[in-house]
């Protein structure tokens, strides 16, 4: 807290005393010139696209990451390092080609993210709130799972020999993870204490119970939700007067350990930051981490955790460093999870920590992999009621109010307001509750503490819990194939693009068969070789039909060609006869 007032302070300093927070350079043309030629050699570098199979295949998902989300949180990564924030590079931004992604589901205009994932991890839209099923199934329906089931990229993955990673900072068998492996007609089934009556009589699975039950496909998980895995006759083992909840008696975690021996792993189970660092990749051909009895905690205060937590950026790391050993390559998701939940309850500082956290891990994996045969994602599900305005000064804190030279900002109603508000939430009234200021007067910011980790900040509609939105969300992408991702997609799309730039699943026509795949350059169609060119089906078809023209066009002139010769030569036979004819009379 006192961090976060600190660097508000000397930010605000810095404008108002310095009187800008851009350079001179900055506001001559020859800095932008500059600076869009640099950009421009970039681009051309990766003119041409990369054909080449994935091998390895990263899905990065932000959580409610917006793309107003994104400017926030570049600008908020900035400002952490003393920077006005608004030039920052992310890790993100220099990935070489974007699209976005329509989110909608088949009954919600603005989606929730289990039917989301069902989307870019199965590719296919779903009903809201329901998992791994096909638009057929309905929510809370336990009967209406059968015969829906779809097929996510993690498993196409493992049924083609690929190593497989969950890694989130939320439960493991929360939505966006559990799109991975679960086929479910409730997300909120995330245990059996959380069943319906309907689900128990049907004999409808929990999450916890299906992510066991695949855990086989599954080398790497690590995440939040220990406590959906245990029964509640045992305690938690970092909070001691915290009951576990699963009513079955089953330990799934034991019960996980014990199916790794049987099935010949090295397997190790961690729940702290003291048993992850002394995890040897080399020697770990399984690992379940399980860092959080529900959510791990914000990265905002992931360092108060008594028993320690990893970051997003070391569970990343070492979930390569174990997938990236079998030599057919691997598919590892990796949720920012947290992003959303800040949203959800207007906490800016606490979403934007998260956010900054989930670039830093991108930028671990691009300093891990390489772009000749891995391809890396970063997507969201959803976006949020978040939004960025009101013209403030250059370097003004992310969280804090709007001021124009320095000199804070008043709205109509003779109040500061900040750069950042939402649509809806609980941050109706700022600090205080609906009730307590009534529906119309909107609370006075000035000094408050914008930039607190639970300072809730404003929104247009009162609502218990702030909503997702319903605008696109970008795609960005680096490495092979990553050229599928170019304009307005709809999301299932992008589990079809994973399928394709992979060669896994059932759509395998255009890959090479060839023992070293990782090499070799997948055809978008069926080529063939003209003239030492390699053609696909639209070029050749443009050739053939060039050179069937040309041949038209040599036909007719050598037809042509045979009529003057003819007629030249029946010229010259008359103007001979007429001699001879000639010479006679004489």
């Amino acid at each position: 807290m006192d961090k976060i007032l600190w660097i508000c302070s000397i930010l605000t300093l810095f404008i108002t005393c310095e009187g800008k927070a851009w350079t001179d350079e900055e506001e001559t043309p020859e800095y932008w010139q500059n600076l869009a030629k640099e950009e421009l050699l970039a681009a051309m570098k990766v003119e041409e696209p990369n054909k080449k199979k994935a091998k390895n295949v990263i899905l990065f998902l932000g959580d409610g990451m917006s793309v107003a989300t994104i400017t926030a949180g570049r600008i908020m990564k900035g400002q952490l390092q003393d920077k006005s924030g608004e030039e920052t590079v992310l890790a993100m931004d220099k990935f070489h080609h974007a699209g976005l992604s329509k989110t909608y589901s088949v009954d919600r205009q603005v989606a929730d993210s289990a039917s989301t994932a069902t989307a870019y991890l199965c590719g296919v839209k779903a009903m809201f709130y329901t998992l791994g099923l096909s638009g057929q199934a309905r929510k809370d329906v336990c009967g209406s799972e059968k015969g829906n089931q779809v097929k996510s990229v993690l498993v196409d993955a493992y049924e083609d020999g690929k190593a497989t990673g969950i890694v989130t900072t939320t439960r493991i068998n929360h939505a966006t993870p559990a799109g991975a492996y679960a086929h479910t007609a409730s997300r909120k089934w995330y245990g059996d204490a959380q069943l319906s009556e309907d689900a128990r009589k049907n004999g409808c699975r929990d999450i916890a119970q299906q992510f066991f039950d695949s855990s086989h496909m599954i080398t790497v998980a690590m995440g939040g939700g220990r406590k959906y895995f245990q029964p509640n006759t045992t305690f938690d083992p970092e909070y001691s007067t915290e009951a576990n909840t699963r009513l079955d008696g089953q330990d799934l975690i034991s019960k996980w350990e014990q199916k790794q021996v049987e099935n010949g792993q090295n397997a190790k189970y961690i729940w702290n930051k003291e048993q992850f660092d002394l995890v040897n990749p080399e020697k770990t051909d399984r690992l379940l981490g399980l860092f959080q009895p529900s959510d791990m905690q914000y990265e905002a205060e992931r360092e108060s955790d008594e028993a320690g937590e990893p970051s997003l950026a070391e569970m990343t790391q070492k979930s390569i460093e174990i997938l990236r050993k079998n030599s057919n390559g691997y598919f590892l998701l990796v949720e920012g999870g947290r992003i959303d939940h800040g949203h959800h309850g207007n906490h800016v500082y606490k979403a934007l920590r998260d956010t900054v956290a989930f670039d830093d891990a991108i930028e671990k994996a691009v300093q891990m992999t390489s772009d000749d045969d891995t391809l890396i994602i970063v997507t969201a599900d959803h976006s949020h009621t978040f939004n960025l305005g009101g013209y403030t000064d250059r370097g003004t804190p992310i969280w804090g109010l709007v001021q124009w030279n320095g000199e804070v900002q008043l709205a109509h109603d003779g109040k500061p307001y900040t750069s950042v508000s939402y649509g809806n939430g609980e941050g109706y009234q700022g600090t205080r509750t609906y009730d307590e200021m009534g529906p119309h007067h909107r609370e006075n910011l000035t000094g408050v503490a914008t930039g607190d980790l639970n300072y809730r900040h404003q929104t247009s509609v009162p609502l218990k819990s702030e909503s997702h939105g319903g605008d696109d969300v970008i795609i960005l992408a680096r490495g092979p194939m990553s050229h599928l991702f170019h304009g307005v997609h709809q999301q299932s799309y992008i589990a079809y693009a994973m399928r394709y730039a992979a060669c896994i699943g059932s759509d395998r026509g255009h890959c090479e068969e060839n023992p070293d795949k990782s090499d070799k350059r997948i055809p978008m169609y069926q080529t063939n070789n003209f003239l030492g060119m390699d053609l696909d089906r639209a070029q050749t078809s443009t050739a053939l039909n060039v050179q069937f023209a040309l041949l038209i066009i040599l036909f007719t002139c050598v037809i042509i060609m045979g009529i003057l010769l003819h007629k030249k030569n029946s010229r010259r036979g008359y103007v001979a006869q007429q001699q001879c004819e000639d010479g006679r009379q004489l």
